[in-house]
């Protein structure tokens, strides 16, 4: 590892916290993602042989536990007290990324926002019976297709056609759907003018919304929108 051979607790710290795509790694550890797999499909373009490095890093520094699985094989991964104070640091920096930096078209990527709705969705609000929605994105990207799959209050995403029938079918302008899962957007500001279609059951319609628990940092205003002067 490259340091800046510095005693400063700062640069200390960056040598490990700066490294590519590590902050991402315990954004997902602090959401619950405790399997090799889980904390993959949580960062869209990190390696399996990157994120192994990177795991062998976390855990070598104390920062990561790694116990094998109670059944079948692999390990599961867990933040120690120094990964959960570590992770304060990534909630001060989407702090300032949310206040601070607009959502440029390269950000609008929506199937993270789709993995990060999945990681809050409300349980209490979900429906009763299994629940399939297909979800079709437009926007600046190319066209992208995702189901979402519901059932016993857990949420599954597919790239691919899961083999049951459908109940709501959502086409979706990404931009709109980041920023409404952003909080930068209300829902009937990201419907309007069909940036976001919904058709199945008056209740799914109705009902989609309100499954949504919104980014840890959707109640930030932006600095533009708070006054603030940059």
């Amino acid at each position: 590892m490259r340091t800046y051979g510095q005693y400063c607790p700062i640069a200390r710290g960056a040598e490990i916290f700066a490294e590519r795509w590590t902050p991402l790694i315990i954004r997902n550890l602090h959401l619950g993602c405790d399997t090799f797999g889980e904390i993959l499909q949580g960062a869209p373009g990190l390696s399996h042989t990157l994120l192994a490095q990177r795991l062998r890093q976390l855990e070598r520094l104390g920062i990561v536990e790694v116990t094998p699985k109670a059944q079948g094989r692999g390990h599961r991964y867990l933040l120690t007290t120094s990964g959960e104070d570590l992770f304060e640091v990534c909630r001060t920096l989407g702090e300032w990324g949310a206040r601070w930096l607009e959502i440029a078209p390269e950000n609008l990527d929506p199937y993270v926002a789709l993995w990060s709705m999945c990681n809050a969705l409300r349980p209490e609000r979900l429906p009763k019976s299994r629940v399939v929605v297909r979800l079709d994105f437009t926007g600046f990207r190319p066209h992208e297709r995702y189901w979402l799959l519901l059932e016993h209050g857990e949420a599954e995403i597919c790239k691919t056609y899961p083999g049951v029938d459908e109940d709501l079918f959502i086409t979706a302008d990404a931009e709109a759907f980041v920023k409404w899962h952003a909080g930068q957007l209300s829902w009937a500001e990201a419907t309007r003018g069909s940036r976001i279609q919904l058709h199945g059951p008056s209740w799914l319609v109705s009902a989609f919304p309100t499954w949504n628990g919104r980014s840890k940092f959707a109640h930030i205003k932006p600095a533009d929108a708070a006054g603030i002067s940059r």
